[in-house]
């Protein structure tokens, strides 16, 4: 593997002076860190400031070119991330520039707590600090191996792409970094977790903002999980989960029974007071505007289409999804999206007059639901198929408005009675052509309950950035589509093919141009004909 001199933002985020006064928030005191307590504070800046959903929502197939003059972009970040290009635009506080710095900028900060620690010889009173800036660091290199790397595939794993892994601070102006590869980096998040999870607590005042005990399993759930270690995962989903998980999951009827309009919804899907949330995560963002009630980003949007034929108002063994689950469908004929309010928009003034500032938006990135689906999974993909089912039927007991438990034979028969999916006749089950793991033939009972538990995850967790996972892990072909005001798909403009590299987002251009190697790309034609350029990079428009 090729060697690179040192990009920016790692140098960036280690050094100990700086110009920046964001920057300067990060502790140019480091060497007075003396007590556990400012360990702790540190620790605060190693959860990073930035969340992929939107663009990851953007590149999946939970989005529509939604056609009327009436309807326009956010902006031209929006526009790249919905078409596949390699993202120039770098001031969106989720553009691959700024999830990027973000990222390292909060593995600097858990570098920095781990070193000053490991140099007074890791002594007991550090103990919970150490497990969570263990946990800090893998989590912010896993959330960037979602963005920047192919799915984790133990065929391939040794010669996929992986990014700089480092794990200590920097100290020397130039360091010379390399990729690796996604075996060094699942290796390293492993080494990170198994080392930090005995070690974490929940002794903080507000532990939902910080790895306590049940999020930091929860994370290694979903890490073992992506990696296909399913006796891992299910093994510390359990740990979570208990004998009862409907103990943990979220008050339904109250979160149904609260008014759709204005922060009210959203705010209450990232309660800390929820005991369903395990990890909350604050960040800069539009998102809770763009995936909100507001006439902004219409354009590329999450389309009456794919509401009603493959996500939140499709049909499934449960009936309608609208009518039958308890997270209600939002919708104004004015807009062009649809969606589910879970994601707050709050705007912070710096200058009320001017009306400058910066938006604000919460995640809850590890929860009861999402376990149990997970779980579920890799009961699945482990064979034990009526174990899968059982959580299947737990999800449904607190989702539905009138709970129903269904068999294995119920669900199979139902997924195998849907035709597969084809850009302008949608379903909710799409052709798993190259799936990172082993799953029995098309039409099996393995392969009809794994359609089954994917197309609960897409209707429970819309606009949360998971879906574009299940796409790059299970191999699925995704489609741009343009969808008119009569909600019928007009045209089909490009295609990402499992063996497309554009699944994997291009490294900003800044960490290319110093030395960083990037993310492959192909060479093709367009529609009539001619090679196509985009960012220094050409690209096949596939039919």
């Amino acid at each position: 593997m090729k060697k690179y001199i040192g990009f920016s933002i790692i140098a960036l985020g280690l050094t100990l002076t700086s110009c920046d006064d964001w920057l300067d928030k990060l502790p140019d005191n480091r060497m007075e860190l003396q007590t556990p307590s400012d360990v702790s504070n540190l620790l605060v800046s190693a959860y990073p400031s930035s969340h992929p959903a939107y663009l990851l929502e953007m590149y999946s197939d939970n989005t529509d070119d939604c056609v009327n003059p009436s309807w326009s972009e956010a902006s031209r970040f929006q526009a790249q991330a919905y078409n596949w290009e390699d993202i120039t635009e770098t001031g969106e506080h989720e553009s691959p520039q700024e999830l990027w710095n973000r990222h390292y900028l909060a593995i600097a900060s858990a570098n920095a707590a781990i070193d000053l620690i490991e140099g007074k010889g890791s002594p007991a009173e550090y103990t919970e600090q150490l497990g969570e800036a263990l946990l800090c660091r893998a989590y912010a290199m896993f959330q960037l191996s979602t963005v920047f790397c192919k799915a984790y595939n133990p065929a391939t794993a040794s010669t996929d792409l992986g990014l700089p892994y480092p794990i200590h601070p920097e100290k020397v102006v130039g360091t010379v970094y390399t990729r690796g590869t996604m075996e060094d980096l699942y290796g390293q998040i492993d080494k990170d977790l198994q080392r930090g999870l005995p070690l974490v607590s929940s002794n903080y005042s507000k532990p939902k903002f910080h790895f306590n005990t049940e999020a930091a399993k929860a994370f290694a759930a979903r890490f073992y999980l992506y990696k296909g270690d399913f006796a891992k995962a299910i093994t510390y989903a359990t740990e979570v989960l208990g004998a009862d998980p409907t103990a943990k999951a979220r008050d339904w009827d109250a979160y149904a029974a609260l008014n759709m309009n204005d922060q009210i919804r959203p705010e209450a899907w990232v309660s800390a007071d929820e005991k369903c949330n395990f990890l909350l995560q604050t960040v800069y963002s539009e998102w809770g505007a763009i995936s909100g009630p507001y006439r902004f980003g219409d354009k590329y949007a999450h389309s009456y289409r794919i509401t009603y034929d493959e996500d939140i108002a499709s049909k499934g063994p449960f009936g309608a999804a609208n009518t039958t689950f308890k997270q209600r469908v939002w919708s104004n004929n004015k807009l062009a999206k649809l969606f589910h309010r879970k994601v707050p928009y709050e705007f912070e003034y710096t200058d009320l007059q001017a009306g400058i500032g910066y938006p604000h938006a919460e995640y809850a990135v590890f929860t009861t639901e999402q376990l149990l689906l997970e779980r579920a999974e890799a009961y699945a993909l482990s064979g034990e198929l009526q174990k899968a089912v059982d959580d299947y039927n737990t999800i449904m007991k607190i989702y539905q408005n009138y709970p129903k438990t269904f068999t294995l034979k119920q669900i199979v028969d139902f997924y195998n009675g849907v035709d597969y999916y084809t850009p302008k006749k949608a379903t909710v089950k799409k052709h798993f052509v190259k799936p990172v793991y082993t799953i029995d033939a098309e039409g099996s009972d393995q392969e009809a309950l794994l359609q089954a538990i994917l197309h609960l995850r897409r209707i429970m967790e819309l606009g949360e950035g998971y879906r574009m996972q299940d796409v790059k892990r299970y191999g699925i072909v995704i489609y741009r589509r343009q969808t008119n005001t009569s909600f019928t798909i007009s045209a089909v403009t490009d295609s990402l093919t499992v063996d497309d590299p554009r699944r994997a987002i291009q490294l900003p251009q800044d960490v290319i141009t110093s030395g960083l190697e990037p993310n492959d790309r192909i060479a093709v034609k367009d529609q009539g004909g001619n090679m196509m350029q985009d960012s220094g990079f050409i690209y096949e428009i596939k039919k």
